[in-house]
């Protein structure tokens, strides 16, 4: 794959129309990688102009912050600043809502002020501008699908409706878990809890999560954010429902479903 970054662009005096932040996940974890390649897939199909930064772009320091090191976080913040600033940078779209949430809500503060869009809401505006168009008989039609709402793109930015409109347009069944939308649990990954080992406790978190995703019966859960995935497959694992059960995210099952 050709991924066009903002060095090659400015080189040819091209401008993106949307700058793509891939994300430490998205650009590292071998599961999230494929997450950003059936993304850019997809950006390729529409004929969007798109690009990322590659090497110039740093981690948004999100862990870093949410780990209580804010000279870290304010450090890498300044360098992403001043690289996005340097190209003239005014849209972002980006897979994770970790991404997401810092650069539109924490980065203006320092200079940093955007339009930052998260990728479910983005791939349901290119449904609704029929740039994306499903498949008659499409791959998942009448299968059973269940989405668990990642905490930074539901109760931190209020956004519902956007990724299940993206399921919807699969003609599949969704199933809700009982707690959903803003009574949501969080998948056991976020404010930097990934990276350290858990309190005491009776249960993991995302075990509690991934039995609750397991008791609607769907044979896909759906994300859309690279550390629930990661979570969600684990807790699967941990409950040895993988081979019936697969943890997808909303790029991957847009572009198995689409012309």
């Amino acid at each position: 794959m050709h991924v066009p970054t903002m060095a090659e662009l400015m080189v040819a005096g091209e401008n993106p129309e949307i700058l793509f932040w891939v994300g430490c996940a998205g650009s590292f974890d071998q599961r999230a990688q494929r997450i950003t390649k059936a993304f850019v897939t997809i950006l390729d199909k529409v004929g969007m102009k798109y690009a990322i930064l590659g090497k110039e772009e740093m981690c948004t320091g999100d862990p870093a912050r949410r780990a209580g090191n804010e000279f870290m976080f304010q450090m890498m913040a300044y360098q992403n600043i001043q690289v996005l600033n340097g190209y003239g940078i005014k849209k972002i779209v980006t897979a994770c809502p970790h991404c997401f949430n810092i650069l539109g809500n924490e980065y203006p503060q320092l200079g940093g002020t955007y339009e930052v869009i998260h990728h479910a809401t983005f791939l349901q505006g290119l449904i609704d501008a029929g740039r994306i168009v499903m498949k008659e008989n499409g791959t998942y039609k009448g299968r059973k699908i269940t989405y668990h709402d990642s905490c930074y793109l539901g109760r931190a930015n209020n956004i519902y409706e956007a990724p299940r409109k993206v399921l919807e347009a699969l003609d599949a069944e969704l199933v809700e878990m009982k707690r959903c939308k803003s009574n949501g649990l969080c998948c056991g990954a976020g404010g930097a809890q990934m990276f350290k080992e858990e309190e005491k406790g009776t249960v993991r978190i995302n075990i509690e999560r991934s039995n609750e995703a397991l008791a609607t019966g769907a044979t896909i859960i759906a994300a859309a954010c690279p550390f629930c995935n990661t979570m969600l497959t684990d807790g699967v694992k941990n409950r040895e429902k993988e081979e019936d059960v697969a943890i997808m995210d909303l790029a991957e099952l847009v572009l198995a479903s689409m012309n």
